[in-house]
């Protein structure tokens, strides 16, 4: 295979074992933000992108779609990010009684500067309570860096639901459509934030965020598990068989020089009769110690045959050369399930070790990269789907335990933020979890240069 094609065949099943165990991960959050309730705008296979394809859920609402850059995957869950703020209120109830509105005219009719009212709108956006505006004739556009001029209202039906929420039927007199004013509930613009923001993460209980964020690696673990338990089960494993049946004769041996091949089945040796593996390897072990010619009697296709050897002729061999037959055994499911729970365990307690000062460096020298894994990928494709699905299966694990590492912004530093809170009573600053969020990215950009340019000196260069 030439080094091109070589690259492409990486290229290609990297991309295909990460784009699924990704999504499977992404689903995870996915299902369980919309179980709960949660307003989810977006779910991507691909880091976010201008170029995407992608189609809107009719019943949810959802962003549904897939970007070029298929190194990743994202859920936008509404209310992760942000507070709404003090303001936020009368920002909501503005663009309910204009429709659409300029930062100006909603800063003015919230009595706040404009500022403060971007910094609301920028959370009900997040929330998909209000959306941005882009006016064509001003030159602006979706795909712009800076927010536009104007904001608007979302479409909602009779009860003010969102093409987001449950339930929501816009065929009722009283829907609005986007950029159009609507009525305001009992209670006024307040009542309208404690309603939007009762559809967000923010707005559930810790419960049921706690399983939000654990639904990703949840999802990767289970996977992992199944795949090792089912691939064992269906695709089976092979063993070696405990008969004296020899399977393969290793070059240069005491077998090969004797005359043996594989397929020959052993009777006796040194007049000791043997009928399993474990029987004739002690024979041989023994007789092959004693030094003196010995007499090895075997079958081969029916016809009994019979030679001796003399281990002095053999110097520096303390082996015959032979490796056991092996069948292809297919474990019950419940066996498959146990070994796979082990698996689980010991995948488990390698990552656990990354906390470990006297293991930390033997673990992160033995990880690998989107090169390492997209060129085991390749090599596993081109053995078989059993060993391509057991490839899977760990990578599936590793990113489920991975996830789980409590540093910020991966989901265990996200539920360590949420159990802080639980047991101190108090709500980490916002700004607070965003410079930890930075300093877990760093740390996370860190391991993945070293562990790429290991990767490279390993499968690229050959070193």
């Amino acid at each position: 295979m030439s080094v091109l094609a070589s690259v492409a065949s990486a290229v290609f099943w990297g991309v295909v074992l990460l784009s699924v165990l990704v999504f499977v991960h992404e689903a995870g959050h996915f299902l369980s933000a919309r179980a709960f309730g949660m307003r989810v705008t977006e779910f991507f296979l691909g880091m976010p992108c201008r170029l995407r394809l992608s189609w809107r859920s009719r019943s949810r609402g959802t962003e549904v779609g897939v970007t070029p850059i298929l190194l990743g995957g994202y859920t936008r869950i509404c209310g992760m990010d942000g507070e709404a703020g003090a303001y936020a209120a009368a920002v909501l109830g503005s663009l309910a009684r204009r429709g659409r509105a300029t930062l100006a005219q909603i800063a003015g009719d919230a009595g706040c500067s404009e500022d403060e009212a971007l910094s609301a709108l920028a959370v009900l956006v997040d929330w998909a309570s209000v959306e941005p505006h882009y006016d064509p004739e001003l030159g602006e556009t979706p795909g712009q860096k800076e927010w536009p001029e104007s904001f608007q209202t979302v479409r909602r039906d009779a009860r003010l639901l969102t093409a987001f929420d449950r339930g929501h039927d816009f065929s009722q007199t009283g829907s609005t459509e986007a950029g159009e004013p609507h009525t305001l509930p009992e209670g006024g613009a307040e009542a309208l934030l404690a309603s939007e923001r009762a559809r967000t993460y923010q707005g559930k209980g810790v419960a049921a965020r706690l399983v939000t964020l654990l639904a990703g690696p949840a999802v990767n673990i289970v996977l992992g598990l199944a795949l090792v338990a089912g691939t064992l089960s269906v695709g089976g494993v092979t063993v070696a068989r405990d008969v004296s049946v020899v399977g393969a004769v290793q070059a240069s041996s005491m077998a090969e020089a004797s005359g043996i091949e594989a397929g020959d089945r052993v009777t006796s040796v040194a007049g000791e009769e043997v009928a399993t593996w474990t029987e004739m390897g002690s024979a041989l072990k023994a007789a092959i110690a004693a030094g003196s010619p010995f007499e090895l009697r075997y079958e081969r296709s029916g016809e009994e045959l019979a030679t001796t050897i003399d281990p002095s002729a053999f110097p520096g061999q303390s082996m015959f050369g032979v490796t056991a037959s092996t069948e292809l055994y297919h474990p019950a499911i419940l066996d498959s399930l146990r070994v796979a729970w082990n698996y689980v365990g010991m995948t488990a307690s390698y990552v656990l070790q990354l906390f470990q000062p006297q293991h930390a460096a033997e673990v992160v020298s033995q990880s690998s990269s989107v090169v390492g894994i997209s060129v085991m990928a390749s090599e596993a494709a081109s053995s078989g789907v059993t060993d391509f699905l057991f490839l899977m299966a760990a990578i599936s694990l590793s990113l489920g335990f991975m996830n789980l590492i409590p540093i910020p912004p991966l989901d265990g530093g996200k539920v360590l933020i949420e159990l802080v809170q639980l047991v101190s009573r108090r709500q980490v600053p916002y700004r607070a979890q965003t410079y930890l969020s930075y300093v877990g990215l760093a740390l996370a950009m860190l391991l993945f240069v070293f562990v790429l340019r290991q990767d490279i000196v390993r499968f690229v260069l050959g070193g």
